[in-house]
């Protein structure tokens, strides 16, 4: 789930009623083809950041397929504008048997826009198998792209963006949740979480216990609203002062490094010639795994013995 849409900074009426988009012809006014499906990214808290073609998708299109058409409502109300078709429930428990049918509806010329409760469709939102249903029977399906948290957070945490993995939330029971992040613990991505306020507490406990308290981390909540917040350090102090957070949680984590210091890794040469393999071979194995130098490992091990 996308951070949730919730401005308290409503469109004023200019906003309301956006300029006119253009085409990349840049004549025209946009408008979406018959027989196709858009997946629509909506504010995930400042409703000034709908875009003029997704403004103009929802007052043009046939059908509007909403995971919750509440917010589907509350955003049009928001925006000034109404919806200009038939707006029809699309979510996480109906996708799978409906997804078929909004497929046959473009194929018979509608034209069709899905929005999630707020950013970007199908990450971690309901659109893939819709996206997949329309790619399987050959319909035109295109995305007005927008916000989305998980790009927000990496951009306002500082730490590195040129590789990352999103993650989304993580399992909800303790003992998967851990075994989890272990997989996750030598991944030299940066790391994206979403999290419910309730447990980023001990959320961030657990991953600095995974993947030690050092890890340099950003906590994002309320992206893009008046209370937004950021908080960057280590795991270990994001833990400790995680107890008062509300509102909707992006947990960014920096990705692993591996030490090259000879001397960090002695021990575990140790470890392993201590099972009967021959330190040279130890000191090579340990190299291969942490970037170290095989001749430094091997003399520190000689002089740590």
């Amino acid at each position: 789930m996308d951070a949730a849409t919730d401005s308290t900074r409503p469109a004023t009426s200019a906003q309301a009623s956006s300029p006119n988009p253009r085409d990349e012809r840049g004549s025209d006014p946009y408008r979406q083809p018959g027989g196709s499906i858009l997946l629509a990214a909506t504010p995930i808290g400042d409703v000034r950041d709908a875009s003029p073609r997704v403004v103009e998708a929802l007052q043009g299109a046939d059908i509007i397929a909403a995971e919750d058409t509440r917010r589907a409502l509350a955003l049009a109300s928001r925006l000034g504008i109404k919806l200009g078709g038939r707006l029809i429930a699309l979510h996480d428990h109906n996708e799978a048997e409906k997804a078929a049918g909004i497929v046959e509806a473009a194929q018979g010329g509608a034209r069709v826009v899905f929005v999630s409760d707020a950013g970007m469709p199908t990450v971690s939102d309901p659109g893939f198998r819709l996206a997949r249903a329309a790619i399987d029977a050959g319909v035109p399906l295109s995305v007005l792209p927008g916000p989305s948290a998980p790009l927000v957070a990496l951009a306002l945490s500082g730490l590195p963006s040129d590789r990352f993995a999103f993650e989304g939330f993580l399992p909800r029971k303790d003992g998967e949740a851990t075994r989890y992040l272990e997989g996750l613990a030598t991944d030299p991505h940066t790391l994206i979480f979403f999290e419910s306020p309730r447990r980023a507490a001990a959320t961030l406990t657990r991953m600095a216990e995974v993947f030690g308290a050092d890890r340099p981390a950003a906590l994002c909540r309320e992206l893009t609203k008046d209370y937004e917040e950021v908080r960057r350090g280590t795991l270990g102090e994001l833990a400790e002062g995680a107890d008062d957070i509300l509102g909707e949680v992006t947990i960014v984590v920096a990705g692993y490094e591996r030490s090259a210091r000879a001397e960090d890794h002695v021990g575990a040469v140790l470890a392993l010639a201590a099972e009967g393999m021959r330190l040279k071979d130890a000191a090579a194995e340990v190299a291969a795994a942490t970037g170290a130098r095989k001749n430094d490992l091997y003399k520190a091990a000689l002089a740590a013995k």
